[in-house]
């Protein structure tokens, strides 16, 4: 196997090999995380709204694991379909105000397993360029044909709809928030051609439930277009805290997957702890709306400082902020320092972003304070004048 040896050659040389850091949580100060017995300011983390370490989250785990053991034993077409789950999906459906709601391991296999479930050879999907991994996966598992339109290009996407107008069927999907930029799809616009064209329209709120609408819905709500979205689909890593991810729409769509969604049929359920998990962050997301008016609050204070600064920060709403660098090895350099400096947030490269914009991309989190990121943005601001990232 000397032929792995030299492309881990190539990736070192080329600045793109990544390798596995040990971090761990702290309990006490949220928002930080520990490498090497050093405490960081976590500025990586999808824990939005800090609820990943709730004290109430915990005590409904570990009543569960209590009562119920620690795992689900089978897939949930077999055993594993405790009570918890369904109580679950009527919630999540009851929320987002669809007629049912599907839970799934994790968001790549929801992506995975709808795209590929709702179509084969003789369709297509029309795909923002800048859409996550778990999304181009399913399309490539479906068979389908793949149009990828350039990122927000609605005149591209459009001429994509009239090409393929034929087409059996026709799936168009997106990123509500793009997760590496923080910027928002043109929904409104996906909506409109999705009713011209006939096709049917999926919506990953991974980065955007819990964030916006008045409870949490996501960005489909907080535009009041959910009625026209056939496939929503959400995770309970980011925002929640927890684990696991769902799909919201018909009762004929989630009887549907539960028929073809081979990431669901061919897995263990998760664990009864995961879901009671879940079931209490479902809680608080509806009901602690300060969370996300403080991580709003928060984001607009990071993005004026860094621009204050002299670095160049798009002006979205979102806690997202990458800060774009281009050059690999410079990018994983502003990361080291970064780091020595008491800050944790990852150099972000290639495949994962397009060629020439390798960035660190921050994260903010309602456990984050006013202080800390003030704090943090001096010590950005002096890194990026001594690697010249800046100007004085």
């Amino acid at each position: 196997m000397n032929w792995i040896e030299k492309e881990l050659e190539f990736l070192a040389d080329a600045s793109l090999e990544r390798s596995l850091r040990t971090s761990s949580p702290v309990s006490e100060a949220p928002g930080y995380t520990v490498r090497e017995e050093r405490r960081l300011l976590n500025l990586s983390s999808n824990d939005y709204l800090g609820l990943s370490g709730h004290p109430a989250i915990i005590e409904a785990m570990r009543e569960k694991l209590l009562t119920e053991g620690a795992g689900s034993g089978a897939s949930r077409l077999v055993t594993g379909n405790r009570p918890s789950y369904d109580r679950l999906e009527e919630a999540l459906a009851y929320w987002q105000n669809y007629e049912a709601a599907l839970v799934f391991a994790n968001g790549y296999m929801a992506n995975s397993g709808v795209i590929a479930a709702l179509v084969g050879r003789g369709d297509v999907v029309f795909s923002d360029q800048w859409n996550h991994a778990s999304i181009v996966d399913g399309i490539i598992l479906s068979r389908a044909e793949h149009a990828r339109y350039r990122h927000k290009d609605m005149a591209h996407l459009q001429a994509f709809l009239h090409k393929y107008r034929d087409k059996r069927r026709k799936l168009i999907v997106t990123d509500a928030v793009f997760s590496m930029d923080g910027d928002q799809a043109p929904l409104r616009e996906l909506v409109a051609l999705k009713r011209e064209y006939g096709a049917m329209l999926m919506v990953d709120e991974a980065h955007s439930g819990g964030i916006y609408g008045k409870h949490g819905e996501g960005l489909c709500h907080e535009l009041a277009i959910q009625n026209d979205v056939d496939i929503h689909m959400g995770t309970f890593s980011k925002s929640f805290g927890v684990y696991g991810a769902y799909i919201c729409g018909s009762r004929t769509l989630i009887r549907w997957l539960v028929n073809k969604a081979r990431p669901l049929i061919y897995s263990t359920a998760l664990p009864p702890s995961v879901v009671a998990g879940v079931s209490e962050a479902l809680v608080l997301v509806q009901g602690e709306h300060w969370r996300r008016e403080k991580l709003f609050a928060l984001s607009m204070l990071f993005r004026s400082l860094l621009g204050a600064s002299g670095f160049t920060i798009d002006e979205w709403d979102s806690p997202i902020m990458p800060l774009i660098i281009g050059d690999n090895d410079m990018a994983l350099r502003f990361s080291r320092a970064l780091e020595d400096e008491g800050i944790a947030a990852a150099a972000i490269r290639p495949p994962t972003v397009p060629v020439g914009t390798a960035r660190i991309r921050f994260s903010l989190s309602a456990a984050h304070t006013e202080k800390e990121l003030r704090d943090a943005a001096a010590r950005i601001r002096n890194i990026g004048l001594r690697l010249g990232i800046v100007q004085p």
